[in-house]
């Protein structure tokens, strides 16, 4: 059985989540006080959080960029907060996605099943070796993407997501093979997911000093170019 652990500060809906949540077999575990999130998270020890955003005493991008120091545990951010810099904001800190309010409790249960089923199930990367792209290099046991020298670190997703574009190096990849690759299902994935995690591609791209290796075509999708240096 697995365990989530559900922060969210209204009563309500934080009572019809874990309700629907238990009808499916999952352990959910509750904050005994919002002041010590973090000591419960250690106690608990959970396969996957849903993380709201505005909390009392800690947010959710303070809670969520400490959970991620101190595990790689799946985090699905849940907020009403639906621009595309509060979601960005919430990748950069180590989400693994994000659910806009209001959600039907059907699109909570495909993500929160999906993203299991990914981390801890038949989807869960089995790769072992560096792969590499010219002087692109991706390493699936330490997610990381490496180029001349620099490296950067991946979420889960963007693992996916440029493993994905490295497998076919050169050719157009669509949106919706991507989606598939990352989220399991089409049906609740919002398309602006997507285009968030891939924009949050580039600006590592950029970090490691190549630009431009990713081009998007609208109604085809995406393509990874030969990789150029911006610092030879």
């Amino acid at each position: 059985m697995y365990k989530i652990f559900l922060i969210e500060d209204d009563p309500h809906l934080c009572e019809l989540m874990k309700e629907n949540l238990e009808r499916y077999g999952y352990e959910v575990h509750l904050p005994d006080h919002f002041s010590k999130i973090e000591e419960t998270f250690a106690q608990i020890n959970p396969d996957l959080v849903l993380l709201d955003i505005n909390l009392p005493y800690y947010d959710g991008y303070y809670l969520c960029r400490s959970f991620r120091k101190q595990s790689n545990v799946p985090i699905l951010m849940v907020s009403a907060k639906s621009n595309e810099m509060d979601q960005i904001m919430a990748l950069e800190l180590g989400a693994d996605d994000y659910i806009t309010k209001p959600f039907t409790f059907e699109m909570l249960q495909s993500k929160v099943k999906a993203t299991l089923r990914r981390v801890y199930g038949e989807f869960a990367a089995k790769e072992t070796n560096p792969f590499c792209v010219a002087s692109l290099c991706i390493d699936a046991k330490a997610h990381t993407l490496t180029y001349c020298g620099n490296q950067v670190e991946l979420s889960k997703n963007e693992y996916k997501l440029m493993k994905k574009l490295m497998d076919h190096h050169g050719e157009f990849v669509s949106r919706e093979e991507l989606i598939e690759e990352v989220w399991d299902s089409v049906t609740f994935v919002d398309d602006n997911t997507l285009t968030v995690n891939m924009t949050r591609i580039r600006h590592l791209l950029s970090e490691l000093g190549t630009n431009h290796m990713v081009k998007s075509k609208r109604g085809v999708g995406y393509r990874l170019y030969n990789p150029v240096s911006t610092r030879d």
